[in-house]
C-alpha cells in the first residue's frame, strides 16, 4: 500500500498534466490494476485536524483519479478565509470545498456550507482570481463531502456547480 507523498510521486513520475481527462482515468485504472487499491484508511482515534486533513487528501486523489482534474493549489489563504482545493477541469477553473464529517453526522457536509461561508468563501475566490496575471473567463464552486464511518472507510460526494456566483460576478 502508498502513501499519499507516493501517490503523489508517481503523479509526476507519469506527468498526467499532459493527457486529456479521459486518459488521466485510464493511466490511473491501469496503475490501479497494477499496483492495487490502495484507498487510505483513516485511524480510529483521528483528531479533528487529521480527520480534516484527511478528507482534503481524499478529496484531491479524487479529483485527479476520478474527475481527471489538475490540482493547482491546496489550502490557498487570504485573510480569515481559505480555499481548500483549486483545480482545473479542461478550461474550466473550479474552487472546492472539502466537507469531512461522520456519515451519521446530522448535517450533511455540502448542507453545513452556509451562507455567512459562503461570503467568506466569495471573496478568497474574488482575491484568488485578481492575483492571477490572466483570470480565467470560466470559473465555478464545487463541494466535496467525505462521509467518514467509523471502520476507516469514507465515501466521497461531489456536488459540481453549486450556486454561489451571481449571473454578472467579476474580478
Amino acid at each position: 500500500m502508498l502513501s499519499l507523498g507516493q501517490d503523489r510521486l508517481l503523479g509526476q513520475v507519469f506527468n498526467l498534466g499532459n493527457y486529456s481527462s479521459s486518459k488521466v482515468k485510464f493511466i490511473h485504472k491501469l496503475r490501479e490494476s497494477i499496483l492495487g487499491s490502495r484507498r487510505p484508511q483513516l485511524p480510529e482515534n483521528a483528531t479533528r485536524a487529521e480527520r480534516g486533513q484527511f478528507g482534503e487528501d481524499l478529496a484531491a486523489v479524487h479529483c485527479r483519479r476520478v474527475l481527471g482534474y489538475r490540482v493547482i493549489t491546496r489550502n490557498w489563504r487570504h485573510q480569515k478565509g481559505e480555499i481548500d482545493l483549486v483545480c482545473r477541469d479542461a478550461e474550466v477553473l473550479v474552487f472546492i470545498e472539502v466537507r469531512s464529517r461522520s456519515a451519521e453526522a446530522a448535517v450533511s457536509g455540502y448542507n453545513s456550507v452556509d451562507p455567512a461561508k459562503k461570503d467568506v468563501l466569495r471573496k478568497v475566490f474574488r482575491s484568488y482570481l485578481k492575483q492571477l496575471p490572466q483570470p480565467p473567463k470560466h470559473f465555478r464552486f464545487d463541494i466535496i463531502d467525505i462521509a467518514l464511518v467509523e471502520n476507516g472507510e469514507s465515501e466521497v460526494r461531489h456536488y459540481k456547480n453549486v450556486p454561489l456566483f451571481h449571473k454578472h460576478f467579476s474580478v
